[in-house]
């Protein structure tokens, strides 16, 4: 139960969203109250980290902490044909003279863990084993809190004048409100699981991310973590991965079978745990905000993962719903339409990577192809690829990938809502 039933922001979730927007509201002054269903430390999926993590990271203090656990250092990614060529390595720093540069492959269970035990250091007040059944609004509509039970099983309330959704895949408030649409294309789904001592490439290319393809279907990960394990996926379209067979472990060595990097990295490995399975890919909320209530990470939107940008996301978004939270409540105000330049820009920095996903799942782009014809805009899609995507124009690059596949045209939903005329809501 918690110390009270009034704070300036409840936050919904304990991931790296979560974690981050109340450690960062905390920072700043505000009284902030984290309830997470689950009890951390839990498994998730999501272990490679963008170099553009980095700096929010920092922002929240924790790149020490980062060291002390020595994650795997990751310092490119690489593609594989099918047929197993490898191509070279995608060095970050060769790009990027910063620190970010090198970046990590995270056990989401410690990650986690470690980001919410900084929010609690903050002096974030901290609710596991705690479900939100639902957000609490007044007669206006306006989001004033919400209504958990506890690990008691003990309903109660708790009030705030903002509410931030940071639920992930469950969208606490999203499904609530019917808000969630699917990318209409991007309807893939994934199918992953562990494998102890499978093969690493030697020295400075041992923490390598490796995408491999599936001949005209979909790609691997391949992410090499501590402790000698790795975690490999496939990304493909449902009709095609479940044709012939419903069991992912059955399905999982029937892949392996269709790439031969794969295949000869996996040779002698022992698969270890459980098979995960998650559908409905991609997919972004109609609204970022409603009057009350703010939206981010995986709450807000997902991304097909091709370009590891799930974490990236859930920390910049929740760095970004932090400062426009702490500046709404310094403005007095808690309308939904006070965030429009969050949602702008967020939605943007999304739209940046959701081309490259196309471009990467049309059958005629290849990268190495678009560079060779147009040398001069590697460094811009270096910047997509390494998470530098917040208010950059990326139309050259865009312009120069439309030559080899389809861009799709940027998705009109997941802004703010437009302005009411004339009263605000008042805080609660």
């Amino acid at each position: 139960m918690p110390q009270k039933n009034q704070y300036d922001v409840i936050v919904i979730g304990g991931g790296p969203s979560g974690s981050t927007a109340s450690a960062l509201l905390a920072a700043k002054g505000r009284s902030v109250l984290l309830l997470e269903k689950e009890q951390f430390p839990r498994y998730h999926v999501g272990e490679s980290l963008m170099p553009f993590c980095w700096f929010t990271l920092s922002a929240l203090g924790v790149l020490e902490e980062m060291d002390r656990i020595a994650f795997t250092r990751k310092h490119s990614v690489q593609f594989v044909t099918p047929e197993g060529k490898r191509s070279q390595p995608f060095y970050f720093f060769q790009h990027f003279d910063h620190p970010a540069a090198n970046t990590w492959q995270v056990e989401r269970s410690e990650f986690d863990l470690m980001l919410l035990g900084n929010a609690r250091k903050k002096g974030v007040e901290v609710h596991e084993r705690t479900r939100v059944e639902r957000v609490l609004k007044n007669d206006s509509g306006t989001v004033i809190g919400v209504e958990a039970t506890g690990p008691d099983g003990v309903r109660f309330e708790a009030f705030a004048p903002v509410t931030v959704d940071c639920s992930g895949r469950e969208q606490v408030a999203t499904i609530k409100e019917g808000w969630r649409v699917r990318d209409p294309k991007l309807n893939k789904i994934a199918i992953w699981t562990l494998y102890k001592g499978a093969r690493r490439d030697p020295g400075i290319d041992e923490g390598n991310t490796t995408v491999a393809y599936v001949p005209q279907r979909g790609w691997f990960w391949y992410i090499p973590l501590r402790n000698d394990i790795v975690s490999v996926g496939i990304v493909a379209e449902r009709d095609y991965l479940f044709s012939g067979s419903k069991d992912p472990a059955e399905i999982m060595r029937r892949e392996v079978e269709n790439n031969a990097w794969i295949r000869e990295y996996l040779s002698g490995s022992e698969q270890t745990g459980e098979y995960w399975v998650t559908g409905e890919y991609s997919y972004r909320s109609k609204s970022c905000a409603s009057d009350g209530l703010v939206l981010a990470g995986d709450a807000f939107a997902f991304l097909d993962p091709v370009f590891s940008s799930g974490v990236f996301l859930a920390l910049k978004s929740g760095e970004m719903a932090a400062n426009a939270v702490d500046a709404a409540l310094t403005a007095g105000t808690v309308s939904g339409s006070f965030f429009t330049e969050y949602g702008e820009r967020l939605c943007q920095s999304i739209e940046n990577m959701r081309a490259l996903v196309y471009a990467f799942y049309d059958q005629n782009f290849s990268f190495a192809d678009m560079l060779r014809k147009y040398p001069q805009i590697r460094g811009k899609l270096t910047d997509c690829l390494i998470g530098d995507v917040d208010g950059k124009d990326f139309s050259d690059l865009f312009a120069c990938v439309a030559e080899f596949a389809q861009v799709p045209e940027p998705l009109a939903h997941g802004r703010a809502p437009a302005p009411v005329a004339a009263v605000e809501p008042a805080l609660v």
